[in-house]
């Protein structure tokens, strides 16, 4: 994926390209990437029993591959292998406030996904599992028991390449029309963040056992170093 941004005819497929508000559009792999990595909480799109369903799930990024994973035994794990699916992640950054209901509006970041997600073999399910945990907390996975066979047998992981994606960026101040601007309404931007609160300790925790760093999600943890 190269640098597509704000060209809606280079989007990689007809399918992802952008037929309104083209400068909004991004298709190069960068700008997907850091959406993704800055919002583990996806949406899935398959349809099911003939229609649209849609359904929330965690996700992680290994490069130019997205993973989720869930129970074996799941509908939608099932529905959407190896069949035509949407993965979409979206952030609120801010609420825009106009002088009129019309011109009131977001900004925002989104990715767009369309793929015919494939099974991960079982023997790389342990592996995108371990990369699963160290992608939300980085150092937490060599400190955990080890997955018993069970529990990956259990387990579906399915894989998105990141081949046919997009991106979608609102930003900026309000617009207003030009005969509004002398209304006696305020109007501007309200910021939107998603910070960690305070770690609670599991009741069953033993005696002495302080908060590791790494309780702070990684794209949380990003958002603060960044300021």
């Amino acid at each position: 994926m190269s640098a597509r941004r704000g060209k809606d005819h280079s989007a990689p497929t007809d399918r992802v390209r952008l037929r309104r508000a083209h400068h909004k559009a991004a298709y190069d792999f960068e700008t997907v990437a850091a959406i993704l990595d800055a919002q583990p909480l996806a949406h899935l799109g398959v349809v099911m029993d003939g229609w649209p369903a849609v359904f929330p799930t965690m996700h992680w990024r290994e490069g130019r591959h997205v993973y989720i994973h869930g129970s074996r035994a799941g509908r939608k794990l099932k529905a959407a292998a190896g069949n035509p699916c949407c993965l979409t992640v979206s952030i609120l950054d801010a609420w825009k406030l106009a002088r009129s209901a019309f011109h009131h509006s977001v900004n925002f970041r989104s990715a767009m996904i369309y793929a015919r997600p494939r099974i991960v073999p079982e023997d790389e399910k342990e592996a995108r599992l371990v990369a699963m945990i160290e992608s939300y907390f980085p150092g937490r996975a060599e400190l955990l028991r080890p997955m018993t066979e069970k529990e990956l047998a259990a387990t579906t992981v399915l894989e998105f390449s990141l081949d046919e994606a997009s991106a979608k960026i609102g930003s900026g101040p309000v617009s207003d029309d030009e005969e509004d601007l002398s209304l006696p309404i305020w109007a501007g931007v309200v910021p939107v963040r998603t910070i960690a609160g305070e770690p609670e300790p599991d009741a069953h925790n033993l005696p002495g056992l302080g908060i590791p760093d790494h309780v702070v999600p990684a794209h949380l943890r990003r958002r603060m170093e960044a300021g």
